[in-house]
């Protein structure tokens, strides 16, 4: 028992917070729920309430077996973490949807934040506009969602941080250290990414999506994923604009994030007529500091 609690015990405190952290995501869609006085709205508070409190309690009980987390449990920590959140993802489905077995609700939230797009929904047009939310709100999570985990456990991970990094990332990128430090880099591509959700969500309205439909898609699009809050999906509007302005920002976001942010990043360094260190300069000044 004392090797089980120093070596798995600080790996579960960390999952505890996360999935406590993952319940705040579950208030947007309880918002939107309550906004349209929507039925769906008891699901979400005994969703929020249920995953609240498992991450709350698994925190609390292995508080005092906290350490430094070594690279090895950080590889663990990030498997646990897309096994053990789409369960609790899955919840508001099979509270609302009772004829839906949890292999399917599970399928469903794992294959929106995995960003996969299969469903095995049908009959979306009916379906509560909170339900559409959270489905598309999992993509979206999951299209960057791994850096917000990284952001949070990082400062525990010490070196094995840049080595958690790199195995997430892929291509030539993840070699490269875009900041001094990978929570910044990480707070960086999330900027980068908000910037181009934002633009796609306006283009989908301007293109004559309603405000909840343009949101939603944005979702699916920006995190290339797919799902759709109809069952014809772009084919519900049957417009070329929209079809346009899909494809478009598409391709936008076919291309790392992080190849904008180092793009970002030099011209903010030009603008500033300034430059970025070379290797090994300034490292003992941020060393000393």
């Amino acid at each position: 028992m004392p090797g089980l609690a120093h070596s798995l015990f600080p790996i579960v405190n960390v999952l505890g917070a996360s999935i406590a952290v993952f319940a705040v995501t579950m208030l947007a869609p309880l918002a939107v729920a309550f906004f349209n006085d929507e039925v769906a709205l008891a699901t979400y508070d005994a969703a929020f309430l249920i995953t609240f409190a498992s991450g709350a309690l698994l925190w609390l009980a292995t508080r005092r077996f906290r350490r430094e987390l070594m690279p090895r449990d950080g590889f663990l920590l990030v498997t646990l973490i897309w096994a053990v959140l789409p369960a609790f993802g899955a919840l508001p489905l099979l509270l609302h949807l009772p004829g839906l077995s949890f292999t399917d609700a599970y399928f469903e939230a794992v294959s929106g934040m995995t960003t996969t797009g299969a469903t095995t929904l049908s009959g979306l047009d009916a379906l509560p506009a909170s339900i559409n939310f959270w489905r598309c709100l999992l993509q979206w999570i999951g299209g960057m969602g791994i850096l917000v985990l990284m952001v949070a456990i990082l400062p525990m991970l010490g070196v094995g941080g840049t080595q958690l990094f790199k195995t997430e990332m892929t291509g030539p990128m993840k070699d490269a250290r875009l900041t001094p430090r990978i929570s910044e880099t990480a707070r960086g591509l999330w900027v980068v990414y908000f910037v181009g959700c934002v633009a796609c969500f306006f283009a989908y309205r301007w293109a004559g999506m309603s405000w909840p439909d343009a949101f939603m898609h944005m979702c699916t699009t920006m995190s290339l994923a797919g799902f759709s809050s109809h069952d014809a999906s772009f084919g519900f509007w049957n417009s070329a604009l929209i079809e346009g302005v899909a494809v478009f920002f598409m391709m936008l976001a076919g291309i790392s994030v992080a190849l904008y942010f180092v793009a970002w990043r030099q011209r903010s360094l030009s603008g500033l007529n300034l430059r970025p260190a070379r290797s090994g300069e300034g490292r003992h000044d941020r060393c000393a500091a």
